[in-house]
This record gives C-alpha cells, sequence and structure tokens, in this order.
C-alpha cells in the first residue's frame, strides 16, 4: 500500500463524509484586515471547511451588488464578505458603504429568487483568526441546510 493512500488524521478529521452536500462558499475579504485574518486562520492551523474559496478586495466597500449577485447565479452557493470592523476601516468609511451595499445586495436577492440566508456580512480583523474560521464554519453550515443554489448546474 502506498504511503499517500493512507489519509493523514488531520485529513480525516477535516474530511466530510461522501453524501454531505459540500457548498461552493466565495469569501470577498478586504485585504488589510479579514483577508489577514482568513491568513491568520491558515498559519494557526485553525480547521475551517475545505468548500470556501477566498479573494482579496482591498476595501469590503468596493465590493459591488453584481460582483454578489454575478458569483450566486452563475453556481456559487453562498457569498461571505468580510471586512474591518466599524472605525477600523484603513479607508476610512469602506465599511460603512460595504453596509450599505450589503443591503442593496438583501433586496436584489429577492429579485433573483435567491434566499437571503446565501450572503453574509462579518466583521473580521487581522487578528481575529479563530473568529474568521467560525464564522467560515457557521456560514456552511447555514448554507447547507439551504441546499445547493437554485442557479447550480449540474
Amino acid at each position: 500500500m502506498e504511503e499517500n493512500s493512507v489519509p493523514s488524521a488531520a485529513t480525516a478529521e477535516v474530511a466530510p463524509p461522501a453524501d454531505v452536500f459540500q457548498p461552493l462558499i466565495i469569501a470577498l475579504c478586504c485585504n488589510w484586515c479579514s483577508y489577514a485574518g482568513a491568513d491568520l486562520a491558515g498559519v494557526s492551523r485553525i480547521q475551517y471547511p475545505p468548500s470556501i474559496r477566498v479573494i482579496r478586495v482591498m476595501c469590503s466597500g468596493m465590493v459591488h451588488p453584481n460582483l454578489v449577485i454575478d458569483a450566486l447565479t452563475k453556481g456559487a452557493d453562498g457569498v461571505l464578505m468580510c471586512g474591518c470592523h466599524i472605525g477600523d476601516c484603513h479607508y476610512q468609511d469602506g465599511n460603512k458603504k460595504a453596509e450599505q451595499r450589503a443591503e442593496a445586495i438583501r433586496l436584489m436577492l429577492a429579485d433573483f429568487g435567491i434566499e437571503e440566508e446565501r450572503f453574509r456580512l462579518e466583521w473580521v480583523s487581522a487578528a481575529e483568526g479563530p473568529r474568521f474560521a467560525q464564522v467560515v464554519r457557521s456560514f456552511t453550515e447555514e448554507v447547507q441546510k439551504l441546499g445547493p443554489s437554485p442557479y447550480k448546474q449540474g
């Protein structure tokens, strides 16, 4: 038997059962806080579901609602938008702009027949690696309960 064919203990803990729906989640993380928080979770070896794809954006305030809607209508099961805590934005008020855009996104979701729970806005600082992992876990569980996106092909 080859050495690589035996899963490690870490892989065995993380690998979900084959019959459990694993959602594809896009995480749009601001460069200065949330992306660094995600990185801290990684270097700290804090486990969270592997079905998330992290995309670094310079500021959560620059995430246009169409970017979120486009991801959801092209097959993503959920979109997580993360930014700096209110008052800590490196661009002064980008996170306040993100909050306003999140309201617009929630209104648009109904127009596209997408459950509001498939989108979440969270504040995660660079020092909050464990919090980032917990947010990913809880959002993944919520999206799993919803099932695959109505726009998912295949």
